[in-house]
């Protein structure tokens, strides 16, 4: 069967993601011009470099696990190294794109956007703490929450979407990929639910950390995190993970990239990839839940793009206030882009 016809099928987009392995951190963040050009021309000589860091938790509670992994890149580089600790994941790839920041941890939908933006490109990707390029996306909700008890067998997106009308929902960041893009495609677009119209309220909280404690402290009934945030819950704030009760999981998503910008000296991107795909001090890895990183490139992010693509076009069909017409338009753009990967 010829690719078009399989891609207006959302049965077969599941079943080609989860064949590929995939699937890994959304609309459109309005904080980002999908238009822009890349404008900006780095100085060959590079004296120091800015490493950016996605806002998954507040910068207090990052430093402690980031900063010796940045300054054994410094050491190694034998130039000095700055971590750029924000407050959106828009503004990692805003920094990049205007060339702040040279080298980047990203999400999965974080990066895709980066790479189409910021001239990022993907060179190392992530292994968990078990040695897996991979990681889960979760909804939670706290144990002490009346919806906890009435949840079985990990079926809460069901209760989720059967309750969405007397529960409040909290998102992490429209370009998180297990914070927004996993649950808005296989909880929400595939159900034709509109969580802004479904639910009593829903927020958008700005990182993981942020998520949890809405969720430990009852501020919202659920919310969406990921298995690596849990993990560095529990040695940042076991009470409060002891509290969180997961609800429902993803299939696996792939490990997070590390990324920098295109246009580097080549000379130097040697010397980065060098530093992380050698880089095995435990005790720093551990910090951060991982216990390496591989190598990697951009289309090992395809799975990503595929998915967006494919929850922009859930979207389009279930859109109420578009015509005919004006769906098959939209759909066929976005076919041309799947067709393109």
């Amino acid at each position: 069967m010829h690719r078009r016809s399989f891609i207006r099928s959302t049965t077969w987009f599941a079943l080609s993601l989860a064949t590929a392995k995939l699937l890994s951190s959304c609309s459109s963040n309005p904080q980002i011009n999908s238009v822009a050009k890349n404008i900006i021309d780095l100085d060959e000589n590079i004296k120091e470099l800015n490493f950016g860091i996605i806002s998954t938790e507040s910068q207090v509670n990052q430093r402690p696990f980031w900063d010796p992994l940045i300054q054994d890149l410094s050491d190694a580089l034998k130039i000095p190294v700055n971590a750029s600790y924000v407050t959106s994941y828009a503004a990692v790839i805003e920094s990049m794109r205007f060339g702040k920041v040279h080298v980047a941890w990203f999400g999965g939908k974080s990066y895709i956007e980066a790479a189409k933006m910021a001239n990022a490109e993907a060179f190392a990707q992530t292994l968990s703490d078990s040695g897996s390029p991979g990681y889960y996306a979760h909804l939670i909700t706290s144990k002490n929450n009346p919806i906890a008890s009435k949840i079985k067998n990990g079926n809460g997106d069901r209760y989720v979407i059967e309750n969405a009308s007397d529960l409040t929902f909290a998102f992490n960041d429209p370009n998180s990929t297990s914070g927004f893009l996993v649950p808005s495609y296989y909880i929400f677009a595939k159900n034709n639910i509109n969580p802004q119209q479904a639910f009593k309220q829903v927020i958008f909280s700005g990182s993981h950390e942020a998520n949890t404690l809405a969720v430990v402290n009852n501020q919202v009934d659920v919310a969406t995190t990921n298995s690596e945030a849990l993990s560095r819950l529990e040695i940042i704030n076991p009470e409060a993970r002891e509290q969180i009760q997961i609800i429902w999981t993803s299939v696996k998503l792939p490990g997070e990239p590390i990324a920098y910008r295109k246009d580097l000296p080549e000379e130097l991107k040697e010397k980065i990839r060098g530093f992380f795909y050698n880089y095995n001090d435990k005790v720093v890895l551990e910090k951060l839940n991982w216990s390496g990183f591989r190598a990697a490139e951009d289309r090992d992010w395809n799975s990503i793009r595929e998915l967006e693509i494919g929850r922009q076009i859930l979207e389009i069909e279930n859109n109420e206030k578009m015509n005919q017409n004006q769906k098959d338009e939209k759909i066929k753009e976005l076919q041309k882009q799947l067709e393109l990967l």
